[in-house]
């Protein structure tokens, strides 16, 4: 093993113990690695971090800047180990980090994705991206966490789902509607649900193993496809991401329709497992029925009427 990849195993570990996943950084940085490695180089070196950030030609300059970001904080930990690290300059490549729009489903698209499962080969494929999907909608948990689930994440009787391996490993509960409760029961009751000696996933492919994220992100394009759900425009674009997107806001919306707002702000920010409720708030963005709807109660307390 090279001493870049070496050192590249080291710093991924330090930043895991101090509750970090990683996962997108390790593929990014192990690609550098290997670019660095093929040019003949041992060291972080400025020069190579650039041509390699800037791949493909004509890449968009949000994810030049991301790729560069991610060697540069790598450099800055080698730098305090070897003198001889480059750390590419704060000003290479900036670029200003642009969320994207979100893409809010409506009940039929969901209703529309959950049926269009039947495409899928398999019944046991069909079952499960249909919970996957039903469990997204109705809960908006992440992505990650619902393929993280376990047997034991779930308890039938008291209808809750137990998170353990959220964002910067942190847990939670999350109670579950009845129909929800209902609707994983006879998943995890059919026949065609094998389980293989080993194998403690909630939701499982049809060769019995855990979901792969990626393979999730695939499945779920296709369903999109088969279902005519189209970008609203060049920046909202649908996202599997999306359905904790749509959740937030309709539980918001509820919370409007009943004419308290503010009364499950907090609660919601604690179901989706947020640290900061700024984080939250941000969910609730770029909703014009919630924007409409605030602004009907601004109205009325200007009017005298709230």
């Amino acid at each position: 093993m090279s001493h870049l990849r070496n050192a590249l195993a080291d710093y991924l570990t330090l930043r895991r113990a101090l509750g970090y996943k990683l996962d997108k950084t390790e593929r990014l940085l192990g690609q550098f690695v290997a670019f660095a490695e093929d040019r003949g180089e041992t060291h972080v070196r400025t020069e190579t971090a650039l041509a390699w950030a800037t791949l493909p030609a004509g890449a968009d300059a949000i994810w030049t800047s991301r790729r560069l970001a991610e060697v540069r904080l790598f450099a800055r930990h080698l730098r305090t180990l070897d003198p001889r690290t480059e750390v590419p300059p704060a000003d290479l490549l900036p670029a200003q980090v642009r969320r994207a729009t979100p893409y809010l489903y409506t009940p039929q698209e969901v209703t529309d994705l959950m049926r269009a499962t039947a495409i899928l080969r398999g019944s046991h494929s069909q079952a499960t991206y249909r919970t996957l999907i039903g469990l997204l909608a109705t809960t908006g948990m992440r992505v990650g966490e619902a393929i993280g689930l376990d047997d034991a994440d779930f308890d039938a009787v008291h209808g809750i789902l137990t998170i353990r391996k959220g964002k910067f490993g942190k847990s939670r509960e999350l109670p579950l509607h009845p129909t929800a409760v209902a609707a994983l029961g006879n998943y995890l009751r059919r026949d065609d649900r094998s389980r293989q000696a080993g194998t403690s996933a909630l939701l499982t492919s049809s060769a019995d193993r855990r979901l792969r994220y990626k393979n999730v992100q695939w499945t779920f394009q296709k369903l999109l496809h088969h279902c005519g759900i189209v970008p609203h425009s060049a920046t909202c674009r649908p996202r599997i991401h999306d359905l904790r997107h749509s959740f937030a806001v309709s539980t918001i919306v509820d919370d409007y329709r009943m004419g308290d707002p503010g009364s499950r702000l907090a609660i919601l920010s604690t179901y989706l497992g947020h640290a900061d409720p700024g984080d939250t708030y941000w969910y609730l963005s770029a909703a014009p029925e919630l924007l409409g709807l605030a602004g009907d109660r601004l109205e009325r307390y200007l009017a005298g009427d709230a």
